[in-house]
């Protein structure tokens, strides 16, 4: 279980704009270009543990400041989809 996590981490930790565009669109959260650049911008290099729910927390409200709080929930959303 600890590789796939892992996996997991890693994708989201080094995840380019179009890449999250395709995931966002296969789960069905909507994203402007310049959302997506700004979720990327806000995980590149931090090394984000999103199975970690004090650091994933951290990264939601992270994320509601730059892309607002509605779609910043539709990203963790997609982050529990991506942990099961």
């Amino acid at each position: 279980m600890k590789l796939l996590q892992n996996v997991i981490n890693h994708k989201i930790n080094t995840i380019s704009q179009g890449e999250l565009m395709k995931y966002a669109g296969q789960y069905q959260v909507s994203l402007t270009p310049a959302q997506a650049d700004s979720i990327v911008k806000s995980v590149k290099g931090k090394n984000i543990d999103i199975f970690n729910d004090a650091k994933r927390s951290q990264l939601v409200k992270e994320l509601a400041r730059v892309i607002g709080p509605s779609k910043a929930k539709e990203i963790n959303g997609l982050f529990l989809k991506l942990m099961k």
